[in-house]
Parts: structure tokens; C-alpha cells; sequence
């Protein structure tokens, strides 16, 4: 089995999106912080990218809200400072 390079972009993000929620859960990143929601917006929008070429529904839907929610974070982050 050899990997298209789509999936390895989705897995990056995925990978992205996992190291995050443990950095989170060790303490080593607080959700306040702006690296938090770039991180996640980031390994979504890998996740997304890979989506493009091979399409799954639920996995959009999923993906598209994590990134929406991050560009919140960002922005809520922006507007504080």
C-alpha cells in the first residue's frame, strides 16, 4: 500500500489536530493561548485539503466546523489584545 500525498496532508493534520489536544491535556498549552486555535485551524485545514480528493461527508462537516471554530478562537484572541 503507498500513500498519494493527499494522505499524507490528512494525516499531518490529523496528527496536528492530536499532538494539540495533548499538549492541551498536559498542561503544556492552555485553550487561551492563540497557538491552540492556529493548530487546530491548521490540522483541519489539512484535513480538508485531503478531503478534496477523496471526499467524505461527515468528515467535511466535522472538519469545516473544527476550522470555523478555530478562526473564531483566533479572532476572539485578536480582538482581546
Amino acid at each position: 500500500m503507498s500513500l498519494a500525498w493527499p494522505d499524507i496532508v490528512g494525516s499531518l493534520g490529523v496528527a496536528t489536530i492530536v499532538i494539540t489536544y495533548v499538549l492541551l491535556q498536559t498542561g503544556s498549552l492552555r485553550s487561551s493561548q492563540l497557538a491552540y486555535s492556529v493548530l487546530n485551524g491548521a490540522g483541519a485545514s489539512l484535513v480538508l485539503i485531503s478531503l478534496s480528493y477523496s471526499f467524505n461527508f461527515p468528515s467535511f462537516v466535522v472538519e469545516s466546523f473544527w476550522l470555523l471554530i478555530s478562526l473564531f478562537g483566533v479572532g476572539k484572541y485578536l480582538l482581546k489584545k
